[in-house]
């Protein structure tokens, strides 16, 4: 078998460290605590937490989750948030990241629900984050919901993290030179790449993905890898307090970071220290932050032929359709 993952080396005294401590310490390199958040949150210091990003349940009846009223949850979030803001280091970041909870067909956006409790805490939204995927359920009643958002939050402060450089995406026109002015013939781009913008096109861990687990709502490496590289600096700390298959811990890792999480769950903890480990150790499979999203012609496959005939076909419907709306 191929090995088409991505595998990172960590450099540096780091590196010996491969175990996953079950407490939190502040001279341990990863951390995965098997219980309840707001006790392992508890046990850490003020202003520890460089960066805290998570996935929180979206309160949709998952297997590892009980679906509550709306204001129950709100009110779950609200403890645990105001926590993660006391650990929070005056340069932090916390990304939250939600999807749309479904309620009698309806849906509601969980992250402009949850805003308040962040803006209640003083903390001050850098960005609203698109996360754009391609795979999903297909829903028969709306339009198929592919998109999450990430919520970026720091204090109010102008001193907090935020390393562009490394997460610099390459240059549309990178040729592309003033044609007037002083600058005339120089490249008008940064050479290094431009910036990635708040709409990110990232593939979510379906069954062919290359990291994919037994975990039912896991989110990809590279998503988070992004967020570690803006928002940190090397040493630092990453927190996830739903850590689930232990993807935040591993982008903090792979990065030279220090990673700890909580999960509720046995089974889903050990996963976690199971990937963590094999991450430390250079060898767990990730999907490379530079892979394009999809690209058929690398495996020699062509594009499927539309059909042209029958009146079945959805060529036919859709052509049908378009004119009946021109007249």
């Amino acid at each position: 078998m191929v090995n088409c993952g991505q595998v990172k080396e960590m450099p540096g005294e780091m590196q010996k460290q491969a175990r996953v401590a079950p407490v939190f310490r502040l001279n341990e390199r990863a951390v995965v605590y098997h219980g309840d958040c707001i006790d392992m949150l508890k046990g850490m210091p003020d202003r520890s937490m460089q960066l805290i990003v998570t996935s929180p349940p979206y309160n949709i009846g998952k297997a590892y989750e009980k679906k509550t009223k709306l204001a129950d949850y709100i009110a779950l979030q609200a403890r645990v948030i105001k926590e993660c803001e006391r650990v929070l280091a005056d340069s932090g970041s916390i990304c939250w990241q939600v999807g749309n909870f479904v309620e009698s067909g309806a849906i509601i956006p969980l992250d402009a629900v949850l805003y308040p409790l962040f803006a209640d805490l003083n903390l001050v939204m850098r960005n609203r984050i698109v996360w754009h995927f391609e795979h999903g359920l297909h829903c028969s009643n709306r339009f198929s919901g592919r998109y999450e958002t990430i919520s970026w939050f720091t204090r109010k402060t102008k001193e907090y993290v935020f390393n562009l450089d490394p997460v610099r995406v390459p240059q549309k026109y990178p040729g592309k030179k003033y044609f007037k002015g002083p600058k005339t013939g120089q490249y008008s781009c940064n050479p290094l790449g431009k910036n990635p913008g708040d709409l990110w096109v990232v593939p979510n861990v379906k069954n062919n993905h290359v990291e994919k687990t037994e975990h039912p709502c896991q989110y990809p490496v590279e998503l988070i890898e992004r967020l570690v590289l803006s928002m940190t600096n090397e040493g630092d700390w990453v927190f996830d307090p739903f850590v689930g298959a232990g993807t935040s811990v591993i982008a903090a890792v792979l990065h030279n970071r220090r990673g700890a999480g909580a999960e509720t769950e046995g089974e889903y903890a050990e996963l976690a220290k199971s990937r963590i480990v094999e991450a430390m150790n250079g060898t767990l499979r990730t999907r490379p932050m530079s892979k394009p999203v999809h690209n058929p012609a690398e495996k020699g496959r062509k594009p499927a032929a539309a059909p042209r005939f029958g009146a079945e076909s959805g060529v036919v419907a859709q052509t049908t359709l378009f004119r009946q709306v021109a007249r």
